[in-house]
């Protein structure tokens, strides 16, 4: 059984409140806009790898909120230093949720590591990091969500999601515009 990406990532935002988000780069981005554009969105674009760290540094500046990361298995892998880093802070606002389809959509599903048996959830475990799940239906995303909005420690949940691509909804590109709009709704100083 596998995941169905977009409702996930619209089951995962539902009823949202102050919730931080970075998107990783390439189809999280177009899952979370598809999700709906919100002001709290960071839509990370051309820096593949650094959303997990993204998500750190914000969970540690604004350790009231929660933060989430909603990023690929090919992001994660090119980025997976980030789970010992993390392990090293933990804090209980930050979630990192990693759609695994085993494939690079972006650059035309080359099968990822992931795809040769690389366990994304084992790899954040021996860095460290103690809650760690893997879902493999739609049903368990309401639960995820619930653990995200409580703050009680850092989760690291691997989404079994259903190989292929989607609709590509692109949200705005702009860098500096991105960042500003963030920033101006999350109160964070520039």
């Amino acid at each position: 059984m596998t995941i169905e990406r977009r409702r996930a990532v619209a089951d995962l935002l539902a009823e949202r409140g102050d919730l931080l988000l970075v998107a990783g780069l390439g189809s999280p981005v177009y899952d979370v806009y598809a999700a709906g554009d919100h002001d709290l969105n960071f839509y990370n674009w051309g820096a593949m790898g650094s959303a997990a760290m993204i998500g750190l540094g914000l969970a540690m500046a604004q350790p009231h909120r929660p933060v989430v990361v909603v990023t690929g298995d090919g992001e994660m892998l090119m980025g997976i230093g980030a789970f010992a880093t993390i392990a090293q802070h933990r804090p209980p606002n930050l979630s990192i949720v990693v759609l695994d389809n085993g494939q690079y959509a972006e650059t035309g599903m080359q099968p990822t590591a992931t795809s040769f048996g690389v366990d994304l959830a084992a790899v954040a475990t021996a860095c460290g990091l103690p809650d760690v799940i893997t879902l493999h239906a739609n049903d368990d995303v309401a639960a995820l969500r619930a653990r995200i909005h409580a703050r009680s420690g850092t989760v690291i949940a691997t989404l079994k999601i259903a190989p292929g691509d989607q609709p590509h909804t692109i949200p705005l590109r702009d860098g500096v515009e991105i960042a500003g709009r963030f920033m101006r709704q999350a109160a964070i100083a520039p």
